[in-house]
């Protein structure tokens, strides 16, 4: 009975498991990236700026720095964004780049 409680536990905390950011939404994540991130980025590596989060060294390797990286770009850009509009790029580029679980 006590393996089969755990189980049932286990089951219903897989899906937020699966998505560190299940409060953002990664279409408006999209927009406000593009608004605000992809001209910085792409004057630092080039291109669409795109290869800075699929670079070998990146220093992002867990969802708590992701998010930590982009309220760090969102106060030095100036983008102003809301803590929630922080979530939908967090939720954007986990999708879109990092696949964190």
């Amino acid at each position: 009975m006590r393996l089969l409680t755990l189980l049932l536990a286990l089951l219903a905390t897989a899906p937020a498991l699966a998505n560190p950011f299940p409060a953002g939404d990664p279409k408006i994540g999209k927009t406000l990236h593009d608004k605000s991130c992809v001209s910085c980025h792409a004057s630092m590596v080039g291109g669409d700026g795109s290869a800075l989060y699929s670079r070998l060294e990146r220093k992002v390797k867990t969802p708590q720095q992701l998010l930590a990286r982009i309220r760090t770009c969102n106060a030095n850009a100036g983008a102003n964004w809301f803590p929630e509009e922080e979530i939908h790029v967090a939720a954007y580029l986990n999708q879109q780049y990092y696949h964190f679980k």
